[in-house]
Parts: C-alpha cells; sequence; structure tokens
C-alpha cells in the first residue's frame, strides 16, 4: 500500500464536496489488483493505523479526484483552434479531411501517443472518446490507453452517407468492424467500447438500425453521438428523418437510447426531449468551450435539472478550445450565467468541480469507480499545486472558504495547476 499526506478533496452522495485540510489517502490492491482507494480522511485520526507505512508528505498540495472527460474526438487533436462560420463548415473544411489521415496505422498511433500524453498532462483520466471511421484509430487508442492503463472508452465512428470520401464507411461492413473491435476490446483492462454513430444525418436507417441491434445484443457496451447542437443539424435531421418526433427521438426509434448512452450537447430541447433522456436513462455531455466557439448556443441547466436527465462536462476537442479541465468548468460557467433565461444560473464551484469529475463518473454509469476519492474508488488521483503561478498563488492565499478555494482554481487554473497525475495501475 501507499499513503500520501496533502489536502483532499472528494464528493459525497449528495454532491457536495468534502475536504480535509490535512488529509490522509492510502491507496492499495483490491481483489482484482487494481489500486484502489482503501482509507481516506483527516491525517490525525487515520495516521496512526498506518503508522507502519512510508507516507508521502505533499505540503501546499491538494489532491483531487482525476477529471473524467464525457466527450472528445482524439482526431481532432489537430483541428483545435481552426477557423471556419459554423459547424457544418469546420466538418467539411478541416475535420473530415484531417480525419482521413486515420486509415494509416503510424499516424492514428502518433497521433494516440499525444492525445493521452496530453489528457493525463491536464489530469484527465478518464474520457469517452471519438475515433474515426477507420477499425486502425480504435486500435491505436486503445492500444496506448492499455499502455498507460488509462480507463478510456472508445469506439469506430459509423457514417455511411454524407460524408466524404476517405471518412465514409459501407453499411454491413462497418457494423461487422464494430462487432469485431467490441470483441476484440471492450472489458479488456481499463478499457470500453461505445457504439459510434456520428450523429444521426451521416448514417442510413440500415446503419442506425444495425447499430441499435448490436446496442441491444452487447448491453453492458456505451453508445455515444451528438444531437441538437446546431439549428442547420436539426432541420437537416428532420428533413432525413420524418417519421420521428425530433431529431433527439430518432435516436429512440433505432434502440439507441439507454443506460450508458452519452449525447453531446443537447442544447436544442423541448421537454419532451428531456423527458425522454430521463426515461430511457441516457445522459448529455455538455460541451461549454466548443459550444460557445462554434456559436451552437447554450446546454439548458436549468431545464435538465427540472426535468431530472443526467449529465456531465466535456472538452469536445477539437471543436472545444482546450484540454484543460479548468478551462471547460470556466466555459460552464460563463453557460450557466449567460445561457439561462431571465436572472442566469449561478453554477456554485463544487457544482462545476462535481461535473466534471464524480458526476461525469455517475452519468457514465462509473458511479464509486472513478472520479472520486471515497473508499473503493479507483486510484485515479491528480496532485494539484494552488502556488503554480503568481496570481494563483495570490489569489488561493486569500481564500476564505472552500468555494473561493475552488473557484481561485477554476478561473485562473490551467495544465501548469496539475503537478502529477496519478493512474491507478495493476498491483
Amino acid at each position: 500500500m501507499k499513503a500520501y499526506r496533502a489536502s483532499i478533496l472528494r464528493f459525497d452522495e449528495q454532491h457536495r464536496a468534502q475536504y480535509d485540510e490535512d488529509g490522509l489517502l492510502v491507496v492499495g490492491p483490491d481483489a482484482q489488483g487494481r489500486q484502489v482507494v482503501r482509507a481516506v480522511g483527516a491525517y490525525a485520526q487515520l495516521a496512526p493505523d498506518y503508522a507502519g507505512l512510508n507516507i508521502e508528505h505533499l505540503p501546499g498540495r491538494i489532491l483531487a479526484p482525476g477529471f473524467v472527460d464525457m466527450h472528445i474526438h482524439y482526431p481532432q487533436t489537430d483541428v483545435i483552434g481552426a477557423p471556419a462560420d459554423g459547424l457544418l463548415p469546420w466538418l467539411e473544411n478541416y475535420t473530415f479531411p484531417h480525419e482521413s489521415r486515420f486509415s494509416a496505422p503510424d499516424y492514428a498511433a502518433e497521433v494516440a501517443q499525444f492525445f493521452v500524453a496530453e489528457l493525463l498532462r491536464n489530469g484527465v483520466t478518464t474520457s469517452l472518446t471519438f475515433a474515426t471511421s477507420h477499425p486502425t484509430s480504435v486500435d491505436a487508442l486503445f492500444t496506448e490507453a492499455q499502455r498507460q492503463q488509462m480507463r478510456l472508452i472508445t469506439g469506430k465512428v459509423l457514417q455511411d452517407r454524407h460524408s466524404p470520401d476517405g471518412v465514409r464507411d459501407q453499411t454491413e461492413q462497418s457494423l461487422v468492424d464494430t462487432e469485431a473491435l467490441i470483441k476484440r476490446w471492450h472489458g479488456v483492462d481499463r478499457l470500453g467500447y461505445a457504439i459510434t454513430p456520428r450523429f444521426a444525418p451521416t448514417s442510413t436507417a440500415a446503419q442506425l438500425r444495425g447499430a441499435g441491434e448490436l446496442a441491444a445484443k452487447y448491453s453492458d457496451v456505451w453508445i455515444q453521438s451528438h444531437v441538437a447542437e446546431n439549428l442547420g443539424e436539426i432541420a437537416w435531421a428532420r428533413e432525413l428523418f420524418p417519421d420521428s418526433r425530433s431529431y433527439l427521438a430518432t435516436y429512440n426509434d433505432f434502440g439507441l437510447m439507454r443506460p450508458r448512452a452519452v449525447y453531446a450537447h443537447c442544447i436544442h430541447f423541448d421537454d419532451d426531449d428531456r423527458a425522454l433522456m430521463r426515461d430511457t436513462g441516457t445522459v448529455a455531455a455538455i460541451s461549454p468551450t466548443s459550444n460557445l466557439f462554434l456559436g451552437s448556443g447554450f446546454f439548458d441547466y436549468a431545464g435538465a435539472d427540472r426535468v431530472g436527465f443526467g449529465y456531465g462536462l466535456a472538452s469536445d476537442v477539437g471543436g472545444g478550445t482546450s484540454f484543460s479541465p479548468f478551462h471547460t468548468m470556466l466555459a460552464a460557467y460563463y453557460v450557466g450565467r449567460e445561457g439561462q433565461t431571465k436572472t442566469g444560473l449561478s453554477l456554485s464551484p463544487q457544482q462545476l468541480w462535481w461535473q466534471h469529475t464524480a458526476g461525469a463518473a455517475a452519468a457514465l454509469g462509473l458511479d464509486g469507480v472513478v472520479g472520486n476519492l471515497q473508499k473503493g474508488c479507483e486510484a485515479d488521483f491528480v496532485v494539484l499545486n494552488p502556488q503554480a503561478t503568481p496570481l494563483l498563488a495570490r489569489k488561493t492565499s486569500l481564500a476564505n472558504s472552500l468555494d473561493e478555494l475552488l473557484f481561485a482554481m477554476i478561473v485562473l487554473g490551467d495544465d501548469r495547476l496539475v503537478e502529477r497525475t496519478v493512474i491507478s495501475q495493476a498491483g
């Protein structure tokens, strides 16, 4: 077992932060050999029980759960920051041409290595990730995540129409490839598979139907796609699927809404859509930097909470503008303030942090597994240095409450705040 002495941040079942200013985190192997939290709490209370351990003392540092990114595109690592008039031109002019390169195994492997390293450098320890339509891209990313012993979920993109040469796949072969990849990778070490239609307009009814059949056959895999991000996209989807009540309902019509189904954006919803999310156990991946960058709109937090469906935060690189969870949390705060009706919504620092850790984990069906530092959770965590920059050090030294400390790090933090990322490794 290993032990760490520092300030410790974690969350209780009511989404409230628990904070030990002088805490002890003890990690050790579980029955499967995975490093998990064995004990956590105040140092003064726990230290006598672990006097025999070599305790690593990290004065001035904060141990916090590793961040969970619910939606990100690893093939768009080099598309980040590309100028465009909106979502559909951005896809046509930048994203699709770049993704066509991932048919080459060496190129896919090189980007996968950089991508995983960048996630870990920014403190992201669990990720639900898009690959491309090429099975090689999936193999490359899973291989690198397995090498790093990272918890990662990805899948081959399905897009058999309205897509250019180089990324468009073939209906029957795409489903064969998907099932083969599920069998090869799902449940191996810390890896999970996600059935991944890009979005409804780029899949035929036959492809969506086949994806739904695979989702029913493999009920513990994830499903991921996009929905209701952009008004032009919504109008297009309604033209292509006129028999569905809404763009979102199209996915339900093909059996693609259930627990472990994650849809990015979910901006332009009505209450029937929100109720469908709630009733099927489907969740939203909120992508605030992407939505602001592409001018797509604002996620309606108040509507989601009023009807009651789950959600968590996501970077959505490369439409999103940063790998940093701190930038994502700050953008979510902007969305709450500017995007809600009437007076706006002021998301608390604890709520923002929960959305990117324990809340995102719960939305993925991984509650109590990752995203927290409660007893039994896998020992993925970050070591934060609140004195990482002169301004951050000055501001955090003035904090009179946990909310003030957390909000200072959200507003002023970036990758420099993350001093170390620790991944739960096999014993």
